[in-house]
Order: C-alpha cells, then sequence, then structure tokens
C-alpha cells in the first residue's frame, strides 16, 4: 500500500508531507510525494526548485522510510497527475494540505483540494498548517 502526498513548497504543502511522514512510518507503507504542474511558459508557484527537492529527499531518507518524491511537468494539471497515481498505484490514502482562510473562503475551498476531494476513489486526509 502506498501513502500520496500532494507537495507544493508552502506552510501547508509541509503540513502534508509531516502528516505522511508520520502515518507512513506508523503503518509501514511506502510514501509518495508528488509536486505536479502542467508546465508552459508561465512560472508555475507550486513547482518546487532543486534546492527544495533536495531537501524534502533528505528528509524522506532521514525519516528511514521506503519513500520517493516525483516532480510532474507534462502538461496535465497538477489533479490530473494525482488521479493518474491513485488509480495505478495501490494507494491507500492521498494527503493535502489546505491554506488557512477566512471566514467567506472557507465556504469554497481551493480548487485543486475541492477537485480531488470530489474525485479520488481513495480516502483523503486533509491537513492545515500550524
Amino acid at each position: 500500500m502506498t501513502i500520496l502526498v500532494a507537495y507544493v513548497a508552502r506552510p501547508e504543502g509541509q503540513a502534508a508531507l509531516d502528516k505522511g511522514m508520520e502515518i507512513a512510518k506508523r503503518r509501514k507503507e511506502r510514501l509518495l510525494v508528488v509536486n505536479a504542474s502542467p508546465g508552459g511558459t508561465k512560472e508555475d508557484p507550486a513547482m518546487i526548485d532543486a534546492q527544495e527537492s533536495e531537501r524534502v529527499e533528505k528528509l524522506l531518507h532521514e525519516a528511514s522510510l521506503d519513500a520517493e518524491l516525483k516532480q510532474f511537468v507534462r502538461g496535465k494539471s497538477a489533479v490530473e497527475e494525482i488521479q493518474d497515481l491513485v488509480a495505478t498505484q495501490d494507494v491507500s490514502l492521498l494527503i493535502i494540505g489546505l491554506r488557512k482562510r477566512s471566514a467567506v473562503g472557507k465556504l469554497i475551498l481551493g480548487s485543486v483540494a475541492q477537485e480531488l476531494l470530489l474525485s479520488v476513489p481513495c480516502p483523503v486526509l486533509a491537513v492545515k498548517a500550524q
């Protein structure tokens, strides 16, 4: 079984990664950390750079987990990449990070979070940053 973490280099992404490492260690499951963007000419703030990728890889290595970081820039949205991984991997849990929002913002989740919650067949754990 695999725990899948949708990762972005923001506090909510780190919260999702921390929770994913904690649960993977407890359940003795594989951890797959995914960072994805459709790419193109516009810079996507969700994509992590080489320095951040190295930092995450180091965290995973130091945690002594069966873990992997994958980055995708293939023209698909982050939602499509995650949906594909859920469909092809034996995913027991998807972990996503949520930003803190205003009272009005709480009525509407972020579009990626909302689409994932509604579309993937596996359980989804949404975590907030401290």
